[in-house]
């Protein structure tokens, strides 16, 4: 494996063409797509000779890093630019991969299984340094990427979670998803974890106070309750539904509304 070296692009206008770049993952990028991303809808005169310029300072600091490498990664066509670039090279790729394979063999794996699986995870976690590209704020193609990496980020911290619960961990994590919790008010799958991690702990009346505090929260900043899955967490915590004990992800049944 290679190792690491840090690059560091003359401004932000380097910055976002090479987030770019990456984000379409090895695809062309246009000419026209690089422009709205870099200028917006207000390009400088003479703007496709500015976008060449761009690129070759990229290619510059690119080539200073690999010169053993046969060729530039930045390969031009007639209609635009691409990075070329292996999957496990690029750490938002290795991140997808990861959880995807874990979310795939997490549904029957052994109580050895999970615990790797939470290792991985934590692992992959670890990589996450700061916002994504660095705080960019970019166009579309950056700010696409940009969610789609978050959703995934939230979709392996729920997993990471779920299967601590599910291997007793319910203590343990109590800290870490409160402050998780706390950093994402309104995000009702976190919340859920984290009051099945109270209830699971013997603290039945934190967990309805995280859930009162979620739906006033959701209420004041957004105008709308709760879904109804997170009502009936609500409403197992309250009965006590042994359910919640399960070692399985928990999802309470609708409840029986009469005729």
């Amino acid at each position: 494996m290679k190792q690491r070296v840090a690059v560091r692009l003359g401004g932000a206008m380097q910055q976002t063409l090479l987030a770019t770049l990456l984000a379409a993952g090895g695809s062309l990028v246009t000419v026209d797509s690089l422009i709205l991303e870099l200028w917006g809808t207000t390009p400088p005169n003479k703007v496709e000779n500015a976008l060449q310029a761009q690129v070759s300072r990229v290619r510059r600091t690119l080539a200073a890093v690999e010169p053993e490498r046969q060729g530039s990664r930045v390969v031009t066509s007639t209609s635009g630019y691409q990075f070329l670039f292996d999957r496990w090279e690029l750490d938002a790729y290795v991140f997808l991969d990861t959880v995807d394979a874990i979310h795939a063999r997490s549904g029957t794996d052994t109580l050895s299984d999970h615990r790797r699986n939470i290792a991985d995870l934590r692992e992959q976690l670890a990589g996450w340094r700061g916002p994504v590209f660095g705080g960019l704020a970019g166009g579309p193609i950056c700010r696409t990427a940009s969610t789609r990496y978050m959703e995934a980020r939230n979709s392996a911290l729920i997993l990471l979670y779920d299967l601590e619960l599910r291997t007793g961990g319910h203590e343990r994590i109590l800290p870490e998803l409160t402050e998780l919790y706390s950093r994402n008010p309104n995000h009702e799958q976190f919340c859920m974890l984290l009051m099945r991690a109270l209830y699971r702990s013997g603290r039945q009346l934190d967990a309805l106070t995280v859930y009162r505090q979620c739906r006033h929260n959701m209420i004041e900043s957004q105008g709308i309750e709760p879904s109804p899955v997170l009502s009936q967490y609500e409403r197992a915590i309250l009965t006590h539904d042994p359910m919640l004990l399960q070692d399985e992800p928990y999802w309470p049944a609708p409840a029986l509304v009469a005729g």
